[in-house]
């Protein structure tokens, strides 16, 4: 025998939720008395509350044990990087010199990047440095806070510091000026206190170079280079074609790369703008460049160009890091 439910009214049911929220007879407030809430409530006060003494005891903990201004581990920046400027897509520099859209935004992007380079803006805000050493501003007990920094004024970049100049850093003419720069790594004392020198170099592709065709005399292209006394970058082709390299040894990019000039000359930076403290100590560094102006690129044919620093203490022969102390651009100068 089936006994079927009694089926309750709408009325019936608003006054049983009614009931459960508050039940006048037994005062209890959603099944639970005054006392029962309380002792529930000051459980999960409890709880909570040693959590978040916990989390935040650990977090000070851990807060005495780093440095506001240093990170406490750089095992990942042990070789700094390079970049180029203008910053493209793909790291193309792709000029139409009859096109003057082609290159405006490349203009206004280093007006905007060499601003705080203005030699007005680096005589208010920096030191005058003394060259060829390290410039060294030790704690010695107390904080020694900010750190000064050293002028690098725009003037520096002769041809390409863009000052009253008619050719909008020869871009305007297909003569483009290309800056570069080296990533901050903080403490690090860049050529290790030691001479350097600036190489300029045709390079074959790496599928030729392993043939062994030719002597290993034919696989660089001698450009003319200087011996330098400092901390300095060398710009040199990186060959990636694919087509065999000449009898001759002649590498193809380096010939139709042409001649260029570096700004300071012979592409040198001095070691007074190490070591770098931090942007937290280091409030108004600024960062040494080097400028490369490209006067005779081959037009209408794309150039691979690879820029890297000699320095005893940066190396740049790693292959899973195509950015350690070198960079690798692609340059274009079209003209009709």
């Amino acid at each position: 025998m089936v006994i079927q439910k009694e089926k309750k009214s709408c009325g019936q049911v608003v006054e049983e939720w009614k009931e459960f929220v508050w039940n006048p007879r037994t005062h209890q407030f959603m099944g639970r008395t005054g006392t029962s809430w309380a002792f529930i409530l000051l459980f999960y006060l409890i709880f909570y509350g040693f959590l978040t003494a916990m989390f935040t005891l650990t977090m000070w903990v851990m807060l005495q044990t780093v440095s506001d201004h240093t990170p406490k581990y750089q095992d990942r920046l042990a070789t700094p990087g390079l970049m180029i400027r203008p910053k493209t897509e793909n790291l193309d520099v792709v000029v139409n010199v009859s096109d003057t859209e082609s290159w405006d935004q490349h203009v206004q992007k280093l007006n905007k990047f060499l601003e705080p380079y203005n030699d007005s803006i680096q005589a208010q805000k920096n030191d005058v440095c003394r060259p060829g050493r390290y410039y060294e501003q030790p704690d010695n007990g107390v904080l020694n806070y900010p750190k000064r920094a050293c002028q690098f004024n725009r003037t520096q970049l002769g041809d390409c510091s863009g000052i009253g100049d008619p050719t909008h850093y020869g871009y305007s003419t297909g003569q483009p000026c290309v800056f570069i720069k080296m990533n901050r790594v903080i403490n690090f004392y860049a050529g290790a206190n030691q001479s350097m020198n600036v190489t300029c170099v045709g390079k074959r592709p790496r599928h030729h170079r392993d043939k062994g065709k030719h002597p290993a005399s034919s696989f660089l292209t001698p450009s003319p280079c200087f011996l330098l006394s400092s901390y300095s970058f060398s710009c040199s082709l990186l060959a990636l074609l694919q087509k065999p390299v000449p009898e001759d040894g002649r590498d193809e990019d380096a010939e139709n790369l042409g001649s260029f000039v570096m700004f300071p000359a012979n592409g040198n930076i001095d070691l007074m703008y190490f070591p770098y403290y931090g942007k937290k100590f280091h409030v108004n560094y600024t960062q040494p460049l080097v400028a490369v102006k490209f006067l005779n690129v081959t037009p209408n044919v794309e150039v691979n160009v690879e820029c890297r620093i000699n320095a005893a203490n940066i190396a740049t022969d790693d292959e899973r890091d195509k950015f350690a102390g070198r960079v690798a651009f692609k340059l274009r100068i079209n003209k009709t």
